[in-house]
């Protein structure tokens, strides 16, 4: 089978895909990976191919223009579909080109994140089987509600509802230029209504996120889609540095960007009270000399390799780095900035693994003291190699890529009720 994948956003977006990309070729389907052409090192170094869609993410999210930033003077869940939209119908055009041109003779188109309307509307004109992926739970249930809303303020009674005004203030946003790219593209008349019958596979654990039962049969929780492991070697001075001593703390904000670099950089100075730790600036811009010798600066490292040698891990929360700290067996200490990653942080905590979230806006180093000492206790400790270990038992790829197979091969296989 013959199967594209189209996705659009961060590094934490495309990576997750592009392992998806390598379990399909290794299952002996031809897959190709399209997205921002600055989160397509993964699928270089898997040999996945890949096509670099239009646009910029890396751009929008410095600190001037930063989806972070908008969230942090103002978590409302309108002001955060504003900044996504901003990028999607700017290139919604532009991506349903690309990917209706990727897609002739395909059997399949694969889509997730900001690219998702414009590839169900590829899979549309191309009359082939779209398929829906995510790590964010965005199927209506009475569970929980929308990962895009704050926690505190949506009552348990409306968790179904939330999901609902949620998805439909995206299509809303998005609606306008992705009908205008149907028509310009495609010759297909304007979409009305949101996607709701197509399959949806999410690459999330299922011991942080057990599939609600009243979930409709069109969503599967598979489990974390993680990118094999290479033959990595650590860079010496980084060896040299675990080697020292015991096992660092581990602070990385990933993507996230547009937030007080200086007072972050001090608090994370002081809350390591001179205990051993890596700090890794990825697209923050945060300048980093000066920090004192006890605290070692890395660069993109392998976290299958690297978590499980340190003690505990602060980050923001995103979903792949929150699963992949989980998986490795430490606790977490969360700072969540946007969107879903206040959601995971939740999770993190009723898992046991993690305290309270730490306040974005603030920054405080007591904040960072006072979580950073729930996760050295002996309690969550001892959660969390209980939760690696489930987790570890765990094969997302294998899951996803047989669900996908039953799919294609058998249309009953997975019913596409409404969602």
């Amino acid at each position: 089978m013959n199967i594209i994948v189209a996705t659009y956003g961060t590094e934490g977006d495309a990576r997750p895909l592009a392992a998806l990309c390598r379990a399909l070729m290794d299952a002996g389907h031809q897959a190709r990976l399209l997205a921002d052409g600055a989160t397509l090192g993964t699928a270089r170094v898997l040999g996945v191919p890949a096509t670099a869609l239009a646009g910029d993410i890396k751009g929008v999210l410095q600190p001037q223009l930063a989806i972070s930033g908008v969230v942090a003077r103002n978590r409302r869940f309108t002001s955060t579909a504003s900044a996504l939209a901003r990028i999607a119908n700017a290139n919604a055009e532009a991506w349903l080109r690309e990917i209706v041109a990727a897609g002739e003779g395909c059997d399949a188109i694969i889509v997730s994140g900001l690219a998702a309307f414009v590839g169900l509307s590829a899979a549309e004109h191309l009359g082939v089987k779209a398929i829906g992926t995510g790590l964010i739970p965005i199927t209506p249930t009475a569970d929980f509600a929308s990962p895009f809303l704050p926690l505190a303020r949506t009552p348990g009674w409306l968790n179904r509802a939330s999901h609902h005004f949620v998805n439909g203030m995206l299509w809303r946003a998005f609606r306008k230029q992705t009908n205008a790219a149907r028509a310009a593209v495609c010759g297909l008349p304007p979409r009305r209504q949101l996607w709701t019958r197509h399959p949806m596979l999410y690459g999330v654990s299922p011991s942080l996120l057990p599939r609600p039962a009243d979930w409709p049969g069109n969503a599967r929780v598979c489990g974390q889609w993680i990118v094999p492991s290479t033959d990595w070697s650590a860079p010496r001075p980084l060896a040299d540095f675990l080697a020292a001593g015991e096992p660092p703390m581990y602070f990385g904000f990933g993507s996230m960007a547009g937030f007080d670099r200086a007072k972050l950089l001090a608090a994370v100075i002081t809350a390591c009270a001179g205990r051993r730790a890596l700090f890794y600036p990825g697209w923050s811009g945060v300048g980093t000399a000066g920090l004192p010798a006890n605290i070692h600066v890395v660069g993109d490292t392998p976290h299958d390799w690297l978590f499980p040698r340190t003690s505990l891990v602060v980050h923001h929360g995103g979903s792949g780095t929150a699963h992949s700290a989980a998986r490795a067996g430490v606790p977490s200490v969360v700072v969540p900035f946007a969107g879903d990653q206040f959601f995971w942080a939740d999770r993190l905590r009723l898992a046991g693994v993690a305290a309270g979230a730490v306040n974005a806006k603030q920054l405080q180093a007591s904040a960072f003291e006072r979580a950073i000492a729930f996760a050295r206790s002996a309690e969550a400790r001892s959660r969390a190699r209980e939760l690696g270990a489930r987790m570890a038992g765990e094969d997302g790829l294998a899951d996803a890529v047989s669900a996908i197979e039953a799919m294609l091969l058998d249309e009953g296989a997975m019913e596409t009720m409404p969602a």
